[in-house]
């Protein structure tokens, strides 16, 4: 089971950036898959989830500028972050959970940075 997230990278404050969680080895399609965080110093922290039946939350750092999707049919699931800020800055992960066992992306880098 592995999950690849990507589309990290450099942008400006105000940018936007689209990342991507892929994953391979199990079926994305009924599970819930969470987006976190972590920034230098800090400890990692849920940004967004979405249900396996489309339902999104978003904590409140992020709302309003933050969007999460799915594509079953891709066993991927997107993090759309518009209005970047540079408390942003983070190293960004996907989870999923599946019959009690935690399964984690490698993270990809997101700098805000003018």
């Amino acid at each position: 089971v592995q999950l690849q997230a990507s589309g990290g990278g450099l942008v400006q404050p105000g940018g936007s950036l689209r990342l991507s969680c892929v994953a391979s080895g199990i079926v994305f399609r009924a599970n819930t898959v969470y987006w976190y965080r972590q920034a230098p110093g800090k400890q990692r922290e849920l940004v967004a989830r979405i249900t396996g039946g489309g339902l999104a939350n978003y904590k409140d750092p992020v709302k309003g500028r933050f969007t999460v999707s799915r594509d079953d049919d891709r066993n991927t699931v997107y993090l759309q972050m518009n209005s970047l800020k540079p408390e942003d800055t983070a190293v960004y992960y996907c989870n999923t959970i599946i019959y009690a066992t935690n399964y984690w992306g490698q993270g990809t880098q997101v700098t805000v940075s003018s």
